[in-house]
């Protein structure tokens, strides 16, 4: 792969044998596809039900969970982005800017923005620092941003994000301007694709208004992207990366999150709680990451690791700021 568009694996700590790494990161288009079409079909299946009964409190239920399948988009174009949802290139890269650019973002930008947050994971030009250093700062602090979130006032800067605009980042001193550090062809692909997305949702407010389903498109698509689907987004960044001690190395600087299968589905698809194997083995397709994680607790490498349960992450991203950092009153 060319220089600046690999996904580095993180050498600094001793990690799986290079015969099982060889086998966990092979990839199985089997697999993949039925990710994508669990995706689509839990999408078809919400709305369809929603759209049938239409009934306020089922519109509510739909939303809610319409936003979780939004931020499962997100993760399927997030694999994507790594070269590792199907092993054609032109067939992941088609998949994942679909999957991607229904939700809003432009998979081939996010590929050039997240490629900086595994080669820099907490470093200078780790463009996510914004979002999760400095936690925890007391749980009004999040529930305040989340609250923001839910309400769609912060949604343009989600957004601003995913299309590669600057982002403030303190230790760097200034803006971080990730499509200015990757090749020519990733920056180029990234510029096209961002005009197909734009194009396409603005297209479809005019083609469900000729549809006459310009209310259904709207509750059940629409306002789940800019509301509910927010706070999503930020809690499981925050919880992913957020609150850590030790920036050494992906196994301390990045968090894997255990739970109930209900909850993972909802709240982390596509086993993308294992934060802590991916940052390790970014070449690890979505499929085989619980098997990563049994392999790497197996052999030892997560026995410092920051492994726990969603519960008690909760409730270190929402404790108080240290009394050592807190404002003088």
């Amino acid at each position: 792969m060319n220089t600046g568009e690999n996904f580095r694996e993180d050498t600094r700590r001793a990690g799986l044998p290079p015969a099982l790494v060889k086998e966990l990161t092979r990839q199985d288009d089997a697999k993949g596809w039925a990710g994508v079409a669990e995706l689509f079909g839990a999408i078809a299946l919400i709305l369809g039900a929603a759209v049938w009964a239409w009934h306020p409190a089922v519109t509510v239920l739909a939303m809610l969970l319409i936003a979780t399948r939004q931020q499962a988009c997100f993760v399927i174009a997030h694999d994507a982005a790594h070269y590792r949802l199907l092993k054609n290139r032109r067939w992941n890269d088609l998949v994942g800017r679909i999957a991607g650019g229904i939700v809003g973002i432009s998979m081939p930008t996010y590929r050039v923005v997240h490629r900086l947050h595994h080669n820099h994971l907490y470093g200078k030009q780790d463009p996510d620092i914004p979002l999760n250093a400095g936690y925890p700062r007391g749980r009004a602090y999040l529930l305040k941003k989340l609250f923001f979130d839910l309400f769609g006032v912060t949604a343009w800067k989600t957004y601003r994000y995913f299309f590669g605009a600057p982002a403030i980042n303190a230790e760097a001193g200034g803006p971080n301007r990730p499509l200015d550090d990757t090749s020519p062809a990733l920056r180029a692909a990234a510029r096209a694709d961002r005009w197909w997305v734009l194009g396409f949702h603005a297209t479809m407010p005019v083609v469900a208004f000729a549809g006459g389903f310009l209310l259904e498109y709207l509750l059940l698509w629409a306002v789940p992207l800019v509301t509910f689907l927010q706070p999503l987004l930020r809690l499981r960044a925050i919880c992913e990366h957020g609150a850590v001690t030790d920036f050494a190395s992906p196994l301390t600087a990045a968090r894997t999150n255990l739970g109930p299968r209900w909850l993972l589905w909802l709240f982390f698809p596509f086993h993308v709680n294992f934060h802590v194997e991916h940052h390790m083995y970014p070449a690890i397709p979505f499929y085989n990451l619980p098997a990563a994680h049994r392999a790497m607790k197996a052999h030892g490498v997560l026995d410092k690791a920051e492994v726990r349960d969603v519960r008690e992450t909760l409730g270190l991203v929402m404790a108080d700021r240290p009394a050592r950092e807190a404002a003088p009153a």
